[in-house]
């Protein structure tokens, strides 16, 4: 019996699930320069990534304010954060710990009304508690966040996607030592955003421009 000839491809199969092309790690900006996808072509949004994300934060106004940025993110898109800053920069007093931290049920329903901001409850509640918590502490916020910082200098820095971690060692620790002192949503994930943001680690995708940056 004669062997069907084998075809020079593969037939198609209708019922096959299409296969998702990679998502890409970079993007090219108008102005040449290669950036961390994630970014998109947002003028803002490239800003943030070049001029904020990835350099070390410090100062507990500082951290206090990237702790309840990232908190108020939590299932959203950082670009609405981003765009609503200002908002909560004026709603919370610049993120004036001490500020904060007298605020109560009054300037919570205020604050519930305040269309500048992510109108949570929980996490405007918790935005006050974790300023109290961050004033009892014996030392520093940002002293203590910090001495979370992992020495990964010999990490290798992320290609693609599947290389980026959403939680590590590092930031589970870090959220259980918050959480035991009274600070609230400050789950792992959130904590390792922050880590990513505030410069405890440097996880620009290889070939970003900001990628190894000194300065940063």
């Amino acid at each position: 019996m004669d062997t069907p000839a084998r075809p020079d491809r593969p037939i198609p199969d209708a019922t096959a699930t299409p296969v998702t092309p990679p998502r890409p790690a970079l993007v090219v900006g108008a102005d040449g320069r290669s950036r961390c996808s994630w970014c998109g072509d947002d003028p803002e949004y490239q800003r943030y990534h070049d001029e904020e994300w990835g350099r070390p934060l410090r100062g507990d106004r500082a951290v206090f304010e990237k702790i309840s940025l990232e908190a108020f993110q939590s299932g959203l898109s950082w670009i609405t954060i981003l765009r609503r800053r200002p908002g909560f920069r004026t709603a919370f007093a610049d993120f004036d710990l001490e500020t904060v931290a007298r605020m109560d049920d009054d300037d919570v329903v205020r604050l519930m009304g305040d269309a500048a901001i992510i109108r949570n409850r929980r996490k405007i509640e918790a935005t006050i508690g974790n300023a109290r918590a961050a004033l009892a502490l014996e030392g520093s916020l940002s002293d203590l966040v910090w001495s979370f910082a992992p020495n990964d200098g010999d990490r290798p820095r992320p290609r693609t996607w599947d290389d980026i971690d959403t939680t590590t060692p590092a930031s589970h620790a870090l959220s259980s030592e918050l959480r035991a002192r009274g600070f609230r949503f400050v789950g792992p994930t959130t904590m390792h955003a922050l880590m990513q943001s505030g410069g405890l680690v440097d996880d620009h995708f290889e070939g970003c421009w900001r990628a190894g940056d000194p300065a940063a």
